[in-house]
């Protein structure tokens, strides 16, 4: 483990339309100290194209290739097991940091008892155009907060991992992202939110969290996971959707 450096988590499946972009994000950061692993998880587009060339350039970067489509759990996983770095973070192929990112997190984790943070971050249209509308993190966020629904946005996420050792992802197609904070929280306590917002995150038509059925059903299954009952499992739905819905949405805010 390499003291000071950021491993980057980003998974990709037939990212050719915005993965580049993302890159040049990590690439751009005012903090140079970082690694970006990507694990392209057998695209069948010119994903494999694009990634050669930026493996090529830039020796900071790392490519791994699925053999078949293995899903995002497990192609984070596999980029976590090879990360060297003190720090892991995350950013999926469509989604776009700003530069002073990782800059400012790491300040944030130079403090006493703070093993993780997260930041707010800039809604973007699927065509790439900047919204108005930011998704603001809490102050502090603890385990009882997070398992009432997922505040963190996982482009934002941050742990450090010499303090808490490589935390993995469960094997789940979905929510896997929500259960993996979860354990952060419960191996190192709060994490600290970032009122700026550092990143954008890109609506998609036809993106995995768009399905509220689907979604639902992995928040049952991320309660199981994490210990409860069937009975109480469905409690902690119960309070998810009034969470999700009445509570959380507050946390929108619209700039100017």
């Amino acid at each position: 483990m390499k003291e000071g450096l950021v491993s980057v988590i980003m998974p990709a499946y037939n990212s050719e339309a915005y993965i580049a972009d993302a890159i040049r994000s990590v690439i751009s950061q005012t903090y140079h100290n970082w690694e970006l692993l990507i694990v392209n998880d057998a695209s069948k587009d010119s994903t494999a194209q694009i990634l050669q060339k930026f493996d090529s350039e830039e020796n900071r970067i790392r490519v791994f290739t699925n053999s078949t489509n293995k899903g995002t759990a497990y192609s984070r996983n596999k980029a976590i097991e090879a990360a060297e770095g003190q720090y892991i973070s995350f950013l999926d192929a469509d989604d776009l940091w700003k530069e002073n990112k990782l800059e400012r997190q790491l300040k944030v984790l130079s403090k006493a008892n703070v093993a993780a943070c997260f930041s707010s971050y800039q809604l973007m249209h699927e065509s790439g155009n900047k919204s108005n509308i930011v998704i603001q993190a809490l102050p502090v966020l603890s385990h009882r907060r997070l398992l009432k629904a997922n505040y963190v946005g996982n482009l934002t996420g941050i742990y450090n991992a010499g303090l808490l050792g490589k935390i993995y992802a469960p094997d789940l197609r979905k929510r896997q992202d929500w259960a993996m904070w979860l354990r952060v929280i419960e191996e190192g306590g709060p994490m600290e939110g970032i009122w700026e917002s550092l990143a954008y995150y890109r609506l998609r038509k036809n993106s995995i969290s768009g399905n509220k059925l689907e979604m639902l059903k992995y928040n049952y299954k991320v309660y199981r996971l994490v210990g409860f009952g069937r009975r109480a499992s469905l409690k902690k739905m119960l309070i998810f959707l009034n969470e999700q819905f009445f509570v959380k949405s507050k946390q929108k805010l619209t700039i100017e």
